[in-house]
């Protein structure tokens, strides 16, 4: 059985003293590859080869870095349903899926390409006594990016094709539950004509991210994952001096004004909540119905649950997957029986179910809950699956109260047909993103990704101008000429003059 190693200047390479660890077909559930987990020296090794890399590729100018990425941008697109197939095998989310995660991708690199605009500076002449004063962004230096399993290939690209525009040199660390996307953008980038080192990958789980935040050479960090892990990282890599943008959990509401139209409503949570068995940090976990549509929409939304089409993801007829692993799976099912034993009534159970001739497999059907209280813990917590819960209230000023009262704040959605209900949601709801009428509403990407309160842990959000700031120091430089300068010591505050 095949090995998945890492790419570490320039050259795929297997460690020789960490784990190998198995890889599964999640629809299977049968173990497909294995990936050699990245010991301290194998994360040493590919800081060293970024941190070789650094002099020169900081010093390419702007437009020649866009080119390479203008390169891969096409191989990208030449490449997107083999990188597609790899997503489906490895997480099991459907094929239409993984093409629309691959493209979102895309859709960074397109942005990053146009970075000798992005780190234009300004410039203010003769701000007096012959001085000018202007500003400019400079690269890091060597930059990790530390991904999750449910988006082997948009996450890392929230972050490497701005880094790399930027002048930096990027180590990714991706998940070990689906390796195969990491070394395919790794050698796509090198055929692209990126020199060696500027992009590499270390495949591996704790082992590899410590080793990661206590490296001296490693000057920043980027993770998207969990709330427990953010909070780790920022913390540790913060007591070391790192800067650090680490994105975690989300309990993501989507309310339904009696306004609304319940057959759009019930489109909209049915694709957010159950697509990609709800193993997005933007799903719909949460239905916020306002007054008395309750009984109407679950119906809606029952019907609709128990119609899922569920099986492989390479099934094109398949409208839902399995998840990630049988540990997940698990853990899944535990908060279904939880929610039960907490009071909740189960409208849709999606315990017990099957796919035909894939059986081993991890599937978990559509879940629906009614009558959810926000003391229960299917409300409080991440489920990370499909499992949907609905939390009646009386107006909209509680919905937005209970929003605002969660611990996270990464995701939210409004569904009315009301002007004014619209902006005063999005005005009054502490949530880093707003989606009035629109079930995920993941930033394009020149504008950027990142939540509130527990979802974001530092100053940055993910990708656009803000990636731009995180992935550079700024820097303002006052000049002027020997012929300007006057005769004699200057003891007072300088000012304009």
């Amino acid at each position: 059985m095949s090995t998945i190693g890492h790419f570490i200047g320039g050259k795929t390479v297997f460690n020789s003293d960490g784990d190998i660890v198995p890889v599964f077909d999640p629809a299977k559930g049968a173990v497909i590859c294995n990936v050699a987990l990245a010991s301290p020296t194998d994360v040493d090794a590919a800081v060293e080869a970024a941190s070789a890399a650094f002099p020169q590729w900081s010093e390419t100018s702007p437009l020649k870095r866009s080119r390479v990425l203008f390169k891969f941008k096409e191989l990208l697109d030449k490449n997107h349903v083999a990188l597609a197939q790899a997503i489906t095998r490895e997480h099991g989310k459907v094929h239409s899926d993984a093409m629309g995660e691959v493209t979102r991708g895309i859709e960074i690199v397109e942005f990053a390409c146009g970075i000798p605009n992005l780190l234009k500076g300004d410039h203010s002449d003769n701000i007096g006594g012959g001085i000018d004063n202007w500003n400019l962004r400079q690269p890091l230096g060597v930059v990790a990016g530390i991904t999750p399993f449910n988006f082997p290939v948009m996450v890392p690209m929230w972050m490497f094709p701005i880094a790399i525009a930027c002048g930096n040199t990027f180590i990714l660390k991706p998940s070990e539950r689906d390796p195969s996307a990491s070394i395919m953008l790794a050698q796509l980038l090198q055929e692209a004509g990126l020199p060696d080192g500027v992009f590499n990958v270390v495949q591996g789980g704790k082992t590899a991210v410590d080793a990661l935040i206590a490296h001296p050479k490693v000057d920043a960090l980027s993770f998207v994952g969990s709330t427990p892990i953010a909070q780790y990282i920022y913390t540790e890599a913060n007591k070391l001096g790192k800067r650090v943008q680490a994105l975690g959990g989300a309990k993501n509401h989507l309310v339904v004004m009696p306004d609304a139209d319940l057959d759009q409503a019930t489109d909209a949570l049915i694709g957010a909540a159950y697509g990609s068995a709800g193993e997005r940090c933007m799903a719909i976990s949460v239905a916020v119905v306002v007054g008395d549509i309750g009984d109407a929409l679950v119906e809606k939304i029952a019907d609709r649950a128990k119609k899922l089409v569920i099986g492989d993801g390479a099934n094109p007829d398949s409208e839902m997957g399995p998840l990630v692993t049988a540990a997940h799976k698990e853990k899944v099912v535990g908060y279904i029986n939880k929610g039960i034993e907490e009071g909740a009534q189960l409208v849709v159970d999606g315990r017990d179910y099957t796919v035909k001739g894939r059986e081993s497999g991890f599937f978990v059907g559509a879940t629906l809950f009614d009558h959810v209280s926000t003391d229960m813990t299917i409300y409080r917590e991440e489920i990370f699956g499909p499992v949907l819960a609905v939390v009646r209230v009386p107006d909209m000023a509680t919905a937005i109260s209970i929003i605002n009262n969660h611990e996270f704040g990464n995701g939210v959605s409004c569904y009315t047909t009301s002007g004014g209900v619209a902006r005063e949601f999005s005005r009054q709801v502490k949530v880093g993103m707003v989606g009035i009428n629109v079930p995920i509403p993941v930033p394009m990407a020149w504008h950027s990704f990142g939540g509130w309160k527990k979802s974001l842990f530092g100053d940055h959000h993910a990708y656009g101008e803000e990636g731009i700031r995180f992935y550079t120091r700024y820097k303002s430089v006052m000049q002027r000429w020997p012929d300007a300068i006057g005769k004699g010591a200057e003891f007072s505050m300088p000012v304009a003059k």
